[in-house]
């Protein structure tokens, strides 16, 4: 008998079918495979950040329900990738991007490579007025689930002046998406 590390071909209906609750806010995301060479996992909307992560490996998505899209930061700029239900996209490295999912119940398939040793991750916040850098945290990523909520976490605890964008005087609201995302709507109207 051969020896399947990962076991036999998994039926993937079933699959969404048991983790559906951990599909939804607050968690919003599974990894299917925990120890193989590609981390393997399903995001589930709704959800919408005002982060930006900067992944040093390339990320494959394949939108399989609902539709969302990619807001991406480059050099104080945004610009919104449509990810529409049953598109793929594969995201080069170092793009730094904000997935948001406004749909209830969308569902979208995130593949990524481990990360080797010393090539760091980060999440980084911008001011949705000017675009300029507000906070940057970089981190050795081994768990998209795990080790991803500490540094949201770590940024929400710290103060206005922390958050205040250097460039134009804007307090980033923090936890409050949504009002990051009214004043983005007000200074870059096309995102």
């Amino acid at each position: 008998m051969m020896n399947f590390k990962y076991g036999y071909p998994l039926n993937f209906q079933k699959w969404l079918g048991e983790h559906e609750h951990l599909l939804k806010p607050p968690v919003g995301n599974q990894q299917i495979w925990a120890d193989g060479d590609f981390m393997v996992t399903v995001v589930g909307g709704p959800n919408q950040r005002s982060d930006f992560h900067d992944d040093p490996v390339e990320e494959f998505f394949y939108q399989f329900k609902g539709n969302a899209y990619l807001l991406i930061w480059d050099r104080g700029q945004y610009e919104r990738v449509h990810l529409k239900e049953g598109d793929m996209f594969l995201q080069a490295p170092h793009v730094k991007h904000s997935p948001q999912r406004p749909e209830a119940g969308s569902l979208c398939l995130v593949i990524e490579r481990q990360r080797p040793l010393g090539s760091k991750d980060a999440l980084q916040w911008c001011c949705a007025r000017c675009g300029s850098l507000v906070r940057r945290y970089e981190m050795q990523l081994e768990s998209i689930v795990a080790d991803l909520p500490p540094v949201y976490e770590q940024f929400y605890a710290t103060a206005d002046a922390e958050r205040t964008c250097q460039s134009c005087g804007e307090v980033h609201p923090g936890r409050d998406f949504e009002a990051w995302h009214r004043t983005l709507n007000q200074h870059f109207p096309e995102q």
